[in-house]
Protein backbone atom coordinates (compact mmCIF):
# COMPACT_ATOMS: atom_id res chain seq x y z
CA UNK A 1 0.00 0.00 0.00
CA UNK A 2 1.29 3.35 -0.87
CA UNK A 3 2.21 6.50 1.54
CA UNK A 4 -1.58 8.41 0.51
CA UNK A 5 -3.27 4.39 0.64
CA UNK A 6 -2.08 4.36 4.42
CA UNK A 7 -3.45 7.61 5.37
CA UNK A 8 -6.27 7.41 3.80
CA UNK A 9 -7.05 3.64 5.51
CA UNK A 10 -5.75 5.15 8.91
CA UNK A 11 -8.38 8.28 8.63
CA UNK A 12 -11.00 6.00 7.49
CA UNK A 13 -10.41 3.73 10.41
CA UNK A 14 -10.46 7.29 12.83
CA UNK A 15 -13.81 8.27 11.37
CA UNK A 16 -15.88 5.17 11.80
CA UNK A 17 -14.17 3.17 14.88
CA UNK A 18 -13.17 5.84 16.67
CA UNK A 19 -16.02 8.20 16.03
CA UNK A 20 -13.63 11.32 15.36
CA UNK A 21 -16.12 14.36 13.89
CA UNK A 22 -15.57 15.18 10.45
CA UNK A 23 -13.77 18.31 11.60
CA UNK A 24 -11.22 16.19 13.45
CA UNK A 25 -10.70 14.32 10.48
CA UNK A 26 -10.52 16.94 8.12
CA UNK A 27 -7.71 18.56 10.51
CA UNK A 28 -5.30 15.29 9.98
CA UNK A 29 -6.05 15.03 6.46
CA UNK A 30 -4.59 18.54 5.77
CA UNK A 31 -1.40 18.40 8.26
CA UNK A 32 -1.01 14.81 6.82
CA UNK A 33 -0.82 16.26 2.87
CA UNK A 34 2.18 18.39 4.21
CA UNK A 35 4.24 15.33 4.84
CA UNK A 36 2.90 13.46 1.83
CA UNK A 37 4.39 16.73 -0.57
CA UNK A 38 7.59 17.12 1.84
CA UNK A 39 8.08 13.03 0.45
CA UNK A 40 7.32 13.51 -2.82
CA UNK A 41 9.28 16.35 -3.33
CA UNK A 42 12.57 14.25 -1.88
CA UNK A 43 12.04 10.99 -3.53
CA UNK A 44 10.70 9.08 -0.61
CA UNK A 45 8.59 6.54 -1.39
CA UNK A 46 6.99 4.88 2.08
CA UNK A 47 7.18 6.29 5.61
CA UNK A 48 10.09 3.30 6.35
CA UNK A 49 12.44 6.06 4.52
CA UNK A 50 11.69 8.84 7.43
CA UNK A 51 13.79 9.20 10.28
CA UNK A 52 14.24 11.99 12.84
CA UNK A 53 16.84 13.88 10.70
CA UNK A 54 14.56 14.55 7.56
CA UNK A 55 11.13 15.10 10.10
CA UNK A 56 13.58 17.90 11.53
CA UNK A 57 13.61 18.94 8.23
CA UNK A 58 10.77 18.75 7.43
CA UNK A 59 9.43 20.57 10.40
CA UNK A 60 11.75 23.62 10.16
CA UNK A 61 10.67 23.96 6.37
CA UNK A 62 7.21 24.65 7.51
CA UNK A 63 8.24 26.58 9.97
CA UNK A 64 10.09 29.11 7.28
CA UNK A 65 7.13 28.46 5.18
CA UNK A 66 5.31 31.02 8.09
CA UNK A 67 3.27 27.92 9.95
CA UNK A 68 2.93 28.97 13.72
CA UNK A 69 4.32 27.16 16.18
CA UNK A 70 0.74 26.19 17.31
CA UNK A 71 -0.02 24.93 13.80
CA UNK A 72 3.65 23.19 13.97
CA UNK A 73 3.04 21.59 17.14
CA UNK A 74 -0.68 20.00 15.52
CA UNK A 75 1.28 19.12 12.49
CA UNK A 76 3.68 16.76 14.96
CA UNK A 77 0.72 15.82 16.79
CA UNK A 78 -1.07 14.44 13.54
CA UNK A 79 2.37 12.95 12.46
CA UNK A 80 3.03 11.04 15.38
CA UNK A 81 -0.75 9.31 15.28
CA UNK A 82 -0.27 8.10 12.13
CA UNK A 83 3.26 6.72 13.23
CA UNK A 84 1.84 5.04 16.21
CA UNK A 85 -1.10 3.41 14.30
CA UNK A 86 1.30 1.97 12.00
CA UNK A 87 3.86 0.71 14.55
CA UNK A 88 0.93 -1.37 15.96
CA UNK A 89 0.29 -2.73 12.65
CA UNK A 90 3.24 -3.92 12.16
CA UNK A 91 3.86 -1.66 9.15
CA UNK A 92 6.60 0.84 10.47
CA UNK A 93 10.15 -0.34 11.60
CA UNK A 94 10.85 2.35 13.98
CA UNK A 95 9.70 5.38 14.90
CA UNK A 96 10.58 8.92 12.71
CA UNK A 97 9.61 11.32 15.30
CA UNK A 98 12.21 9.91 18.09
CA UNK A 99 13.12 12.90 19.83
CA UNK A 100 11.82 15.28 17.67
CA UNK A 101 10.35 18.93 19.06
CA UNK A 102 8.97 21.43 17.93
CA UNK A 103 8.98 25.03 18.88
CA UNK A 104 7.29 26.56 22.39
CA UNK A 105 3.90 27.24 21.88
CA UNK A 106 2.89 30.34 24.33
CA UNK A 107 0.14 29.43 25.90
CA UNK A 108 -2.63 32.43 25.65
CA UNK A 109 -5.15 32.22 28.24
CA UNK A 110 -8.61 32.61 26.73
CA UNK A 111 -10.81 35.62 27.10
CA UNK A 112 -13.77 35.53 29.95
CA UNK A 113 -16.24 38.20 30.44
CA UNK A 114 -16.93 39.01 34.14
CA UNK A 115 -20.16 38.71 35.68
CA UNK A 116 -21.79 42.15 34.96
CA UNK A 117 -20.37 41.56 31.26
CA UNK A 118 -21.91 37.98 31.07
CA UNK A 119 -25.28 39.56 32.94
CA UNK A 120 -26.06 42.35 30.49
CA UNK A 121 -24.98 39.35 27.27
CA UNK A 122 -27.42 36.27 28.48
CA UNK A 123 -30.17 39.58 29.34
CA UNK A 124 -30.40 41.46 26.43
CA UNK A 125 -33.58 41.92 24.96
CA UNK A 126 -33.29 41.94 20.65
CA UNK A 127 -37.00 42.23 20.27
CA UNK A 128 -38.68 40.68 17.39
CA UNK A 129 -39.12 37.43 16.31
CA UNK A 130 -36.01 36.36 17.55
CA UNK A 131 -35.80 37.40 21.03
CA UNK A 132 -36.58 34.57 22.69
CA UNK A 133 -34.47 32.16 21.07
CA UNK A 134 -31.76 34.35 21.50
CA UNK A 135 -32.44 34.73 25.28
CA UNK A 136 -32.46 30.60 25.33
CA UNK A 137 -29.34 30.29 23.73
CA UNK A 138 -27.41 32.59 25.60
CA UNK A 139 -28.61 31.53 28.63
CA UNK A 140 -28.07 27.95 27.93
CA UNK A 141 -24.49 28.68 26.37
CA UNK A 142 -23.97 30.65 30.05
CA UNK A 143 -25.81 28.10 32.47
CA UNK A 144 -24.07 24.61 31.31
CA UNK A 145 -20.99 25.51 29.23
CA UNK A 146 -21.58 23.88 26.09
CA UNK A 147 -19.76 23.70 23.08
CA UNK A 148 -21.31 25.23 19.97
CA UNK A 149 -21.94 21.82 18.66
CA UNK A 150 -23.65 20.59 21.55
CA UNK A 151 -26.03 23.36 21.19
CA UNK A 152 -27.15 23.04 17.67
CA UNK A 153 -27.28 19.36 17.83
CA UNK A 154 -29.47 19.26 21.03
CA UNK A 155 -33.27 17.97 20.80
CA UNK A 156 -35.82 18.61 23.33
CA UNK A 157 -35.66 14.83 24.48
CA UNK A 158 -32.50 15.89 25.67
CA UNK A 159 -33.20 18.39 28.38
CA UNK A 160 -35.28 17.51 31.63
CA UNK A 161 -36.09 20.96 32.75
CA UNK A 162 -38.38 19.50 35.80
CA UNK A 163 -34.90 18.57 37.49
CA UNK A 164 -32.78 21.22 35.79
CA UNK A 165 -30.46 18.98 33.28
CA UNK A 166 -29.50 18.83 29.90
CA UNK A 167 -28.31 15.03 28.55
CA UNK A 168 -25.25 16.37 26.08
CA UNK A 169 -23.48 14.20 23.18
CA UNK A 170 -19.92 15.67 23.32
CA UNK A 171 -16.80 15.02 21.16
CA UNK A 172 -15.67 11.52 20.63
CA UNK A 173 -19.43 10.19 20.99
CA UNK A 174 -19.44 10.82 24.55
CA UNK A 175 -22.23 11.97 27.10
CA UNK A 176 -22.47 13.75 29.56
CA UNK A 177 -25.34 15.18 31.77
CA UNK A 178 -25.09 18.93 32.77
CA UNK A 179 -27.31 20.92 35.12
CA UNK A 180 -29.44 24.13 33.76
CA UNK A 181 -29.48 26.83 35.68
CA UNK A 182 -33.44 28.65 37.09
CA UNK A 183 -32.69 31.60 34.57
CA UNK A 184 -31.79 29.19 31.39
CA UNK A 185 -34.97 26.80 32.13
CA UNK A 186 -37.02 29.38 32.46
CA UNK A 187 -35.77 31.10 29.18
CA UNK A 188 -36.16 27.54 27.51
CA UNK A 189 -39.27 26.92 28.65
CA UNK A 190 -40.73 30.08 27.14
CA UNK A 191 -38.72 29.31 23.95
CA UNK A 192 -40.87 26.05 23.91
CA UNK A 193 -44.01 27.60 24.30
CA UNK A 194 -43.82 29.69 21.24
CA UNK A 195 -42.36 26.79 18.94
CA UNK A 196 -43.60 23.73 20.38
CA UNK A 197 -41.27 21.06 22.16
CA UNK A 198 -41.48 17.76 20.14
CA UNK A 199 -39.00 15.11 21.33
CA UNK A 200 -37.08 14.83 17.83
CA UNK A 201 -37.07 18.28 16.90
CA UNK A 202 -34.23 20.65 17.24
CA UNK A 203 -34.28 22.71 20.27
CA UNK A 204 -32.73 25.39 18.18
CA UNK A 205 -34.28 25.33 14.47
CA UNK A 206 -33.30 27.04 11.19
CA UNK A 207 -34.63 27.40 8.35
CA UNK A 208 -37.41 24.77 7.53
CA UNK A 209 -36.68 22.98 11.12
CA UNK A 210 -33.45 21.96 10.39
CA UNK A 211 -31.13 22.71 13.41
CA UNK A 212 -29.70 26.54 13.76
CA UNK A 213 -26.35 26.84 11.45
CA UNK A 214 -23.47 27.25 13.53
CA UNK A 215 -22.61 30.13 11.68
CA UNK A 216 -26.07 31.82 12.69
CA UNK A 217 -25.30 31.59 16.30
CA UNK A 218 -21.89 33.50 16.15
CA UNK A 219 -23.07 36.04 13.82
CA UNK A 220 -26.10 36.72 15.93
CA UNK A 221 -24.09 36.11 19.29
CA UNK A 222 -21.51 39.17 17.87
CA UNK A 223 -24.83 41.75 16.78
CA UNK A 224 -26.53 41.35 20.44
CA UNK A 225 -23.28 42.07 21.98
CA UNK A 226 -22.30 45.26 19.87
CA UNK A 227 -25.89 46.43 20.97
CA UNK A 228 -24.61 45.70 24.65
CA UNK A 229 -21.97 47.54 24.12
CA UNK A 230 -19.56 44.82 25.51
CA UNK A 231 -15.88 45.47 23.58
CA UNK A 232 -14.85 42.30 23.44
CA UNK A 233 -14.94 39.68 20.75
CA UNK A 234 -18.11 37.85 21.65
CA UNK A 235 -18.23 33.80 20.42
CA UNK A 236 -20.11 30.85 21.31
CA UNK A 237 -16.63 29.26 22.83
CA UNK A 238 -16.01 32.88 24.93
CA UNK A 239 -19.49 31.57 27.12
CA UNK A 240 -17.85 28.59 27.34
CA UNK A 241 -14.84 29.92 29.01
CA UNK A 242 -16.68 32.35 30.77
CA UNK A 243 -18.77 29.62 32.03
CA UNK A 244 -16.00 27.06 33.46
CA UNK A 245 -14.02 30.47 34.60
CA UNK A 246 -16.88 31.68 36.85
CA UNK A 247 -17.63 28.23 38.33
CA UNK A 248 -13.68 27.39 39.37
CA UNK A 249 -13.74 30.93 40.73
CA UNK A 250 -16.61 30.17 43.00
CA UNK A 251 -16.44 27.04 43.78
CA UNK A 252 -12.04 26.33 43.56
CA UNK A 253 -13.26 22.54 42.47
CA UNK A 254 -11.29 21.45 39.58
CA UNK A 255 -12.34 18.12 38.47
CA UNK A 256 -16.36 18.89 39.29
CA UNK A 257 -15.10 21.55 36.21
CA UNK A 258 -13.66 19.16 33.95
CA UNK A 259 -16.86 17.11 34.05
CA UNK A 260 -19.22 19.90 33.63
CA UNK A 261 -16.98 20.43 30.28
CA UNK A 262 -16.54 17.45 29.27
CA UNK A 263 -12.77 17.00 29.02
CA UNK A 264 -10.79 13.79 28.69
CA UNK A 265 -8.00 15.14 30.23
CA UNK A 266 -7.94 17.60 33.05
CA UNK A 267 -5.11 19.31 31.57
CA UNK A 268 -7.47 21.14 29.39
CA UNK A 269 -9.00 22.38 32.45
CA UNK A 270 -6.11 23.49 34.41
CA UNK A 271 -5.95 26.38 31.93
CA UNK A 272 -8.54 28.18 34.09
CA UNK A 273 -7.06 27.79 37.09
CA UNK A 274 -4.56 30.41 35.60
CA UNK A 275 -7.36 32.82 34.43
CA UNK A 276 -9.06 32.14 38.32
CA UNK A 277 -4.90 32.99 39.85
CA UNK A 278 -5.17 36.22 37.06
CA UNK A 279 -8.08 37.51 39.26
CA UNK A 280 -6.67 36.68 42.63
CA UNK A 281 -3.43 38.53 41.51
CA UNK A 282 -5.59 41.88 40.87
CA UNK A 283 -6.89 41.32 44.23
CA UNK A 284 -3.80 41.17 45.83
CA UNK A 285 -1.94 43.97 43.83
CA UNK A 286 -4.69 46.10 44.62
CA UNK A 287 -5.84 45.42 47.84
CA UNK A 288 -2.03 44.30 49.97
CA UNK A 289 -0.09 47.70 51.29
CA UNK A 290 3.15 45.59 50.83
CA UNK A 291 1.55 45.12 47.06
CA UNK A 292 0.51 48.19 45.81
CA UNK A 293 3.09 49.48 43.29
CA UNK A 294 3.85 53.54 43.27
CA UNK A 295 2.20 55.96 41.20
Amino acid sequence: MTAQGQVDAWLGRLASERQASAHTVAGYRRDLAKLLRFMLQHRLESFDALDPNLMRGFIAAEHRAGLAPKSLQRLLSSCRSLFRQLRREGLLASDPMLGVRGPKVRRKLPQVLDVDEAAALVETDSGGKLAVRDRAMLELFYSSGLRLSELVGLRWFALNLDEGEVRVLGKGNKTRIVPVGRHAVGALRALGAEQGMAPEAPVFRGRGGAPINPRTIQLRMATLARQQGIPKHIHPHLLRHTFASHMLESSGDLRAVQELLGHADIATTQIYTHLDFQHLAKVYDSAHPRARRKP
